[in-house]
């Protein structure tokens, strides 16, 4: 169970309703949240329930929300295709494709690949992740594809969440960025939490952020439009490649959430001198242009190094393939 404890300012009591001075003290709830929650009964006010939004408050009153647990559904076995790279009878190592969530949630009861993994696994599946995240030891963004590691049992998803700790697991992803980042190799440093303005996206340096540092280095430009680059992630922040690229002020192409204005991916590309079929192309790539193309770790069991590689799919090779034959022609 969630706890926030808060003594209300006055900068919170001259919003005069409980439930807008809750929303100002709490701003990772929205107001409607904030409302079915107290509503629900669980939010104190000096000592006593109070199930009133609109209860009146004074500066100085002890206010206790406790968010309850969600209630979890028990995810079903579903047979789903599944590119599984590695696997014996500890983990697995999968090539996840665009657009498959990792586990199950709002708007995503099913085809998800914890219900590919219930049904390929049967049984054996870590139970550290809950009902919800059986064997998922890290994740990745639904539209982003690559490699991904999965547990069959706890030891195995123990040893493979200590490496995740300590950054002995190494993953790195190929990004289609616009522009060319300068320096053509660095790292992006910057917190990342949730945007208080729009809780759908991350963002950088705001209240509650988590440490991030992605390591960034440049493998091959096209003209000055775009730029293919590697990143490497000394922390794994939901979002973080996105944001912080989009920070240095080379957003992925395709990217819904923090990509260019099509207006800035259709001027560089026409001044770096290609056709309306790649502008049009790059301008209607259906998602971000991220992949996770090599994953390194120490096998939880064995302790032998495993090392694998997943080639780009084939959206984003065939969109870098008329970027070079455009470019050079």
């Amino acid at each position: 169970m969630k706890i926030l404890e808060v003594t209300l300012d006055e900068d919170a009591a001259t919003l005069k309703r409980l439930d807008k001075a809750l929303s100002h003290c709490a701003q990772d709830y929205s107001r409607a949240r904030l409302q079915a929650l107290i509503q629900q009964g669980n939010v104190q006010v000096n000592g006593a329930v109070c199930t009133n939004p609109s209860a009146k408050i004074q500066p100085g009153d002890a206010v206790i929300l406790q968010e309850p647990p969600p209630i979890e559904s028990t995810p079903q076995p579903e047979k789903i295709d599944l590119d599984i790279v590695y696997e014996d009878d500890d983990m697995l190592v999968i090539n996840k494709p665009a657009g498959m969530v990792v586990h199950p949630g709002a708007g995503n009861h099913d085809g998800t690949l914890v219900n590919a993994l219930l049904y390929h696994c049967r049984d054996s599946l870590s139970g550290i992740g809950g009902v919800l995240r059986p064997g998922i030891v890290h994740r990745l963004d639904k539209d982003t594809t690559g490699l991904m590691v999965v547990a069959k049992h706890d030891r195995a998803h123990q040893g493979l969440a200590d490496q995740l700790q300590d950054r002995s697991l190494s993953r790195l992803y190929t990004a289609l960025v616009l522009k060319v980042p300068i320096p053509i190799k660095g790292y992006v440093e910057g917190s990342i939490g949730r945007d208080p303005r729009n809780r759908q996206k991350m963002a950088m340096n705001v209240k509650n952020g988590k440490a991030a540092k992605t390591f960034y280095h440049v493998q091959e430009t096209f003209g000055e439009a775009c730029s293919l680059v590697s990143c490497k992630l000394e922390s794994g922040r939901t979002h973080q490649i996105r944001v912080h690229m989009n920070a240095l002020g080379n957003p992925l192409i395709g990217d819904p959430l923090y990509g260019p204005q099509p207006t800035a991916v259709q001027s560089k590309l026409k001044q770096a001198g290609c056709d309306m079929g790649v502008v049009n192309a790059a301008l209607n790539f259906p998602r971000q242009a991220l992949h996770a193309r090599a994953i390194r770790f120490i096998h939880p069991i064995t302790g032998e190094e495993h090392q694998y590689d997943a080639a780009l799919p084939d959206d984003l090779s065939d969109l870098i393939t008329s970027l070079r034959a455009s470019i050079s022609g």
